[in-house]
């Protein structure tokens, strides 16, 4: 599966190897390793010990068909980002994506591509400044792969709620960003683990606005976003509905239902069974 066409990553810590199993059986989309805020300063060395004997070994038998896994680094400014990189680079391993956190210049994108050759990347946008650079970031290298919308830092770093209104603008500019580059766009975690109304009414947003998936911090967070993220069977008989018309017109305007379907409005259904057929 690519990155673009996956609905949910889910994170599991990377300093408890006896759960990345576990995580692959949960049918989550793609897997995200975490070195970083998942573990403390203290345990990061044994961590990514555990992820390079990880990815060295036949990691892919445990992920299900298109399943994809890949890992988070630290910050590239901090010594352990920089140990994570280096560690990478010098054992040569091919994980499915790295998740680059607090990305805030294309440079850095640069970087990761340069030292991890052929491995996809994901820029997290996290601060005002990664915002004002967004689309240098998604763009600043074949190997991004797509953005993700950090919205816990960036809160705290623009002083305003964790909430949808205050961070609306910014979640804008991501989506825009990453519709430029043609890449992924991933949507913030949820953090109320017990609130699943809250959750799926955040990922319906979050997909209206043009996002491709979402993260999740647990398990039982899957199957909400998941459903949020594939089209309904009436949306996707809908849009099949409407290319057929577009087709048997001859490519011609026509109407369907009552309004008049024209270029837009077909991307827009070919969009909903593309969605359709990665949930297939």
């Amino acid at each position: 599966m690519s990155l673009d066409a996956a609905r949910v990553f889910l994170f599991t810590p990377a300093n408890r190897p006896d759960r990345f199993a576990k995580a692959a059986a949960t049918g989550a989309d793609a897997l995200i390793l975490d070195l970083e805020d998942a573990v403390a300063a203290a345990g990061k060395a044994e961590a990514r010990a555990n992820l390079l004997a990880h990815f060295a070994g036949d990691w892919r038998a445990v992920l299900a068909p298109g399943q994809a896994c890949g890992l988070r680094v630290n910050n590239i400014h901090t010594p352990a980002g920089l140990q994570d990189l280096a560690a990478l680079a010098a054992a040569g391993l091919r994980p499915g994506f790295v998740l680059v956190p607090k990305v805030e210049s294309a440079v850095e994108m640069r970087l990761y591509a340069r030292h991890l050759p052929g491995v996809p990347l994901l820029a997290a946008i996290e601060s005002a400044r990664g915002v004002e650079a967004a689309i240098d970031i998604a763009t600043a290298d074949p190997a991004v792969a797509g953005l993700v919308f950090g919205g816990a830092d960036l809160a705290v770093d623009l002083r305003a709620a964790l909430a949808w209104e205050p961070l609306y603008a910014a979640r804008a500019r991501v989506v825009q960003a990453a519709a430029i580059a043609g890449i992924a766009a991933v949507d913030v975690p949820h953090f109320a683990l017990d609130d699943a109304a809250a959750l799926a009414e955040e990922a319906r947003r979050a997909r209206a606005m043009g996002f491709t998936g979402k993260l999740a911090i647990h398990p039982k967070q899957i199957a909400p976003i998941v459903a949020a993220f594939t089209p309904t069977a009436a949306e996707v008989a809908e849009a099949r509905e409407i290319v057929a018309a577009l087709e048997a017109a001859g490519g011609n305007v026509v109407e369907f239902r009552g309004k008049m379907v024209e270029g837009p409005v077909v991307k827009a259904a070919q969009r909903v069974l593309l969605l359709a057929a990665r949930g297939a």
